[in-house]
């Protein structure tokens, strides 16, 4: 029989699994804390970046920071409680470079609500931001991609709250649009395959941004926090980014439909 195991070019098919020279990345909600490691680590990469999100400001003052360091970026204004602009957003930055070769949705809120008193506006509020934005955001830069006819990668932030409830705290809406977004995921994953796009998901435990300054400003909860977590301390951005990368990299092209937890352990011993 013949030999069936292909033959590998060391030199170039594993020289660099994790370059991204010549591909544009686009991130909606790129100037968060989270957000702002990911763009860096991306456009470290040889990613072109375009930024986006609600404040025109903070998107443009983080693509400075990147071209100021010799790096390829822009900064685009987005509602993405709006599909209209995230429409409009993703064709300008398709347009800036030429095509749209990744996706990483770095959008989220958390309106904290105890169950018997969530009320309808913030439950709509949170399901806006964090999944139907994600759908739409998910569609107009697979248009683009298809189009193009190079395939792609599309990334999700979503949250061990997609797996695990949490005690004490009113998490409902958070919990079931990140639950959620797993199956989107999935079901993307599954539609873009033939035409060579990946999809996955990232879900991290707390991270260190201003997004969870509520709950670390509590000694109790953040002491509790820290005995749960196997590893023993909460995530810095820098440990997001890199899984993050892992999945907009040649290193992953055959991994779609996927969340990858980075947690600490949490999920394994829960």
């Amino acid at each position: 029989m013949d030999q069936i195991t292909p033959t590998i070019d060391f030199g170039s098919e594993l020289a660099s699994p994790f370059g991204l020279d010549g591909k544009v990345a686009f991130l909606p909600g790129g100037y968060g804390g989270l957000g702002e490691a990911i763009a860096w680590s991306l456009a470290l990469a040889g990613a072109r970046v375009v930024v986006s999100g609600r404040s025109e400001d903070k998107a443009e003052a983080l693509a400075g920071r990147l071209r100021d360091s010799g790096h390829e970026a822009a900064g685009l204004a987005m509602d993405v409680a709006s599909v209209d602009q995230i429409r409009e957003s993703v064709d300008a930055a398709a347009a800036l470079y030429g095509g749209l070769d990744i996706l990483v949705n770095c959008v989220g809120i958390q309106r904290e609500e105890p169950l018997l008193e969530v009320t309808e506006a913030a439950f709509d509020e949170v399901y806006e931001i964090n999944l139907k934005a994600a759908m739409f955001l998910a569609q107009a830069v697979a248009k683009h991609q298809i189009a193009a006819g190079r395939g792609g990668k599309q990334v999700h932030l979503l949250s061990v709250r997609a797996q695990l409830g949490l005690r004490g705290r009113g998490y409902s809406a958070y919990c079931s649009t990140k639950g959620a977004l797993v199956m989107l995921v999935k079901q993307h994953a599954m539609e873009l395959a033939p035409h060579g796009i990946t999809v996955n998901g990232v879900a991290p435990t707390f991270v260190y941004t201003e997004m969870i300054r509520h709950v670390m400003e509590n000694p109790e909860f953040r002491k509790t926090l820290h005995e749960r977590i196997p590893l023993g301390r909460i995530a810095d951005p820098k440990d997001v980014a890199g899984p993050v990368h892992f999945f907009c990299a040649p290193a992953s092209d055959f991994v779609t439909g996927q969340t990858l937890y980075v947690d600490g352990g949490i999920t394994a011993s829960q």
